[in-house]
């Protein structure tokens, strides 16, 4: 599947499964969300999460993204991929940059990102997000395949 056709379906969907390794190679699988962001495939967490910790020993990691309407339920796409931890003094501004595109469908009030059900303006979402010590998945996508 070329690189097109991902960011298509990524386009209108983005909850996904996140399957990491445990040390003994079984798969740990969380439910998570996924964003584009300049054509890259992110999503974010936190340093204290399982599944950081796994991809810190082993940065593969499988996203399952799930079709997302009643027209298409059967449809799916399987990115197996390398994951980058990008958790530097700019990931509270690598977080707002995703969770604008995660939201732009939401149309939030201007200058605001919804955090926990709720409109932050984008100095106190900056805050937050350094606060919860956020940081952000990158995933380099290596094979794919799926119903799209």
């Amino acid at each position: 599947m070329d690189d097109d056709a991902i960011r298509r379906y990524l386009s209108d969907h983005r909850a996904a499964a996140m399957i990491t390794l445990r040390p003994d190679g079984t798969p740990h699988a969380v439910r998570c969300g996924l964003g584009l962001v300049d054509g890259r495939i992110w999503s974010s967490g936190r340093p204290d999460r399982v599944r950081t910790a796994h991809l810190r020993r082993d940065p593969r990691a499988t996203l399952f993204v799930f079709g997302a309407a009643p027209d298409d339920p059967f449809s799916y796409l399987t990115l197996e991929t390398e994951v980058t931890i990008l958790d530097g003094p700019d990931a509270p501004e690598l977080n707002r940059q995703l969770f604008t595109a995660m939201q732009a469908h939401m149309d939030p009030p201007a200058g605001t990102l919804f955090w926990e059900g709720a409109p932050h303006d984008e100095a106190d979402f900056l805050r937050i997000m350094a606060e919860e010590r956020r940081l952000i998945y990158e995933f380099r996508v290596t094979r794919s395949y799926g119903m799209v």
